[in-house]
C-alpha cells in the first residue's frame, strides 16, 4: 500500500493548552494565598478534609503543599512505602507554615484510605463523622465500625471551626479506570453528603508524570496532553465531579528540592480549594 493511502497517526497532544497557565506566576500565587482572608468573623482557618483511596497520594499532596510554602521538600504527613494498607491510621490536622514560621489560614486533615474491603479501609461514616465535625485528633479508625454519638474520639457538639469547609477528593491517574466499584461508591456516597450540606468538592488527579511520557517530560505540557484530559474526564465521569473542580498535580515523592512548574500546579490546585472553601464558609 502506497504512504497516500496510509492513515495519519492522530496527535498525542492539543497544538495550544485547554487551560491557560501562568508559569511565571508562582511567586504572586503563593503571596495571596499567605494573605488570604476568612470571610466569617468565628471562623480561625479554614479546614480542608483529604480523601481517596489507599496510594492516591493524599499525605503526598499535604506535604507538597507545605513543600511549596517552606520552599523546601517536607514530610510532615509521612507517606506509605507499600501500596498494600493505609499508612494513615489517625485523623491528623496539618497547619501548614510559610518559610518565615507564620501560620497559614488553612488546616488540612488527613484520614485512612479506602480500600476493596470494609475491614481494611475507613468506613464510608466516619469520612462523614470528620465532614461534620465529630471526629477528634489522634482518633484511630475502626474500618469495620463508624464513630457513635459516645465514643471518645466523638465530638459531640461541634463549632464551625471543627467542622470541614471543603472536601478534596485524591485520586491517581494511574489507577482510575480500574478503581474497585465499592472505592467509587464510598467517594460517591461522601460527595453526595457533602453537596447535601453545600460544603464545596475539589477533585486532585496525581501521578499524571507516571501516566503521560509527554508531562513527565515537560511538566509544562499538561494542558496539551490528550492523556491527562481523558483522565480527567474519566474522573468526571466516574466520581461525579465537573472537570472546572478537577486538578491535576505532581506531587514531591522523589525530589530533594521544590521547582517552579511542579509548585505552580499544586498552587492553582491550591487556590480553587480555597476559593470554594471561602465562598462556603460566607454563606454559613
Amino acid at each position: 500500500m502506497g504512504e497516500g493511502n496510509s492513515t495519519p497517526k492522530p496527535p498525542e497532544d492539543f497544538n495550544k493548552p485547554w487551560r491557560d497557565v501562568d508559569w511565571n506566576g508562582r511567586d504572586r500565587l503563593e503571596a495571596d494565598l499567605r494573605d488570604f482572608t476568612i470571610h466569617h468573623a468565628e471562623i480561625t482557618h479554614l479546614r480542608i478534609l483529604v480523601h481517596g483511596a489507599v496510594d492516591a497520594g493524599k499525605s503526598s499532596f499535604i506535604n507538597s503543599a507545605n513543600s511549596v510554602f517552606q520552599h523546601r521538600v517536607t514530610d510532615r504527613a509521612g507517606e506509605a512505602a507499600s501500596a498494600s494498607k493505609s499508612y494513615t491510621k489517625q485523623y491528623k490536622s496539618y497547619r501548614i507554615w510559610d518559610k518565615n514560621d507564620s501560620t497559614l489560614p488553612f488546616i488540612f486533615n488527613d484520614i485512612m484510605g479506602l480500600q476493596d474491603t470494609r475491614t481494611s479501609g475507613i468506613h464510608t461514616g466516619d469520612i462523614i463523622n470528620a465532614m461534620l465535625g465529630h471526629v477528634r485528633e489522634n482518633h484511630t479508625f475502626n474500618p469495620e465500625c463508624p464513630l457513635r454519638d459516645g465514643d471518645p474520639g466523638y465530638i459531640n457538639a461541634p463549632t464551625l471551626n471543627d467542622k470541614v469547609h471543603c472536601l478534596v477528593s485524591v485520586v491517581s491517574a494511574q489507577t482510575v479506570p480500574v478503581m474497585y466499584d465499592s472505592v467509587i461508591k464510598s467517594i460517591k456516597d461522601v460527595r453526595e453528603k457533602a453537596r447535601d450540606l453545600g460544603i464545596p468538592q475539589v477533585l486532585i488527579l496525581t501521578h499524571i508524570d507516571e501516566c503521560c511520557p509527554l508531562v513527565k517530560e515537560n511538566l509544562r505540557k499538561v494542558y496539551f496532553s490528550k492523556k491527562i484530559k481523558e483522565k480527567m474526564y474519566e474522573c468526571r465521569d466516574r466520581v461525579g465531579i465537573p472537570m472546572n473542580c478537577i486538578f491535576p498535580v505532581k506531587n514531591y515523592h522523589e525530589e530533594s528540592d521544590t521547582n517552579n512548574d511542579t509548585d505552580v500546579l499544586v498552587l492553582l490546585a491550591l487556590r480553587k480549594i480555597l476559593n470554594s472553601a471561602n465562598d462556603y464558609v460566607r454563606d454559613l
